[in-house]
């Protein structure tokens, strides 16, 4: 029996200019696990089992005549991607193909089954490939899991940058230039997958951070799901008509990223809050312009709170639901205002803490690039 997890994550800034090729995003990875484990079969049929999953709903729309189901946000699809995208990377290694059980579990959604928006997505599609590379013996390394993970995630959502995949991976605070997944499904098409993972993949840039030792990140749920997949979908329509508006907002993102990761650098939280606050209002903007309700009345709420007390706070992810984030000097009381504040206010506080992996920590004591 092998076992293997995948932390989940969440956005700190840079959501939406991050879709495109070599923009920059900020993430952290999670104490809560998407748990993948495998072990050979001794029947003639495999089973794929969850708990979580088995009551998950599709969505679908009408095109034309024709009833399209978007697997985008069913679990199954992801775990099936992982699967096709692993064995065909352990038949380059002439392992002969076998059949298993896999057991999925996840922290990542509450008791109810409703997502957080920690990138369950993502996680259990790296969970999956990690622990199939184990039951398989393959020779790979964290760039190795990150590439097939992210070419299985990528064949079932068809957009986003993967930097939730990424996140899962390193894990611990990470910045993240997204790679340019046009050049990805031109080489998918041309390329065996040993050839494609080895090669170096245009724009990708990944970069441990170290956070200050004061930085008390907080995280807020406000009840309401959202559907990444969906509103990036609407995103897309702005980009289409507004190119001009667009374009200067992936610059000032861009830009905020740049001089936040500098903050990181220097140790310095107040240079942090700052640029979480541009960056806030850079989404809100966006949102305004593209009539996409991308940071909602609770999400409002929860960040106003926040600022109360001094911190800086914005959405997490595509925002229209799910999480709020907080930065806030763990000096004080403060933060305890805060989470007593969201309590009134019917906002939960998750209470999760970042989570680093060992051999990447110590590349970011030793200021070593991941990727």
């Amino acid at each position: 029996m092998i076992t293997e997890k995948a932390p989940g994550k969440l956005y700190i800034a840079g959501e939406y200019a991050v879709v495109e090729n070599g923009y920059p995003a900020i993430l952290v990875a999670l104490d809560q696990f998407v748990t993948c484990t495998i072990k050979e079969s001794t029947r003639e049929m495999g089973q794929i089992l969850s708990r979580q999953y088995h009551n998950d709903q599709l969505s679908w729309r009408r095109m034309g005549d024709q009833m399209v189901v978007d697997k985008r946000d069913n679990p199954f699809s992801y775990i099936l991607s992982a699967i096709r995208v692993t064995e065909e990377y352990a038949r380059t290694f002439e392992r002969e193909l076998r059949i298993y059980d896999i057991q999925i579990d996840s922290q990542l959604d509450n008791k109810s089954g409703r997502k957080y928006g920690l990138g369950s997505s993502a996680a259990v599609t790296v969970a999956t490939v990690k622990a199939l590379c184990r039951f398989y013996n393959l020779p790979v390394t964290k760039d190795t899991i990150f590439k097939l993970a992210a070419i299985a995630h990528f064949e079932v959502q068809g957009n986003g940058s993967l930097g939730d995949v990424a996140a899962s991976v390193y894990g611990g605070w990470i910045s993240y230039h997204s790679f340019d997944r046009q050049w990805l499904a031109q080489q998918r098409k041309y390329l065996n997958i040993k050839s494609l993972v080895d090669l170096p993949w245009p724009d990708l840039r990944i970069e441990p951070l170290h956070a200050p030792k004061n930085l008390q990140l907080l995280i807020g749920w406000t009840g309401k799901p959202a559907s990444t997949s969906q509103l990036v979908d609407k995103i897309s329509l702005f980009k289409a008509r507004q190119q001009d508006e667009y374009r200067h907002f992936l610059e000032e993102s861009k830009a905020c990223i740049q001089q936040m990761v500098n903050g990181f650098h220097d140790q310095d939280l107040e240079e942090i809050k700052r640029e979480i606050r541009y960056n806030r209002d850079l989404l809100k903007q966006l949102g305004t312009n593209s009539g996409v309700n991308i940071e909602t009345p609770v999400l409002h709420q929860l960040c106003q709170i926040a600022e109360q007390f001094g911190g800086a706070a914005k959405i997490s992810g595509a925002g229209g639901g799910d999480c709020g984030i907080v930065a806030i000097d763990r000096d004080g009381d403060n933060f305890k205002g805060v989470l007593k504040s969201w309590a009134k206010n019917h906002i939960e506080q998750l209470p999760l803490n970042v989570h680093f992996i060992a051999d990447v920590k110590e590349k970011i004591q030793k200021h070593l690039p991941l990727h």
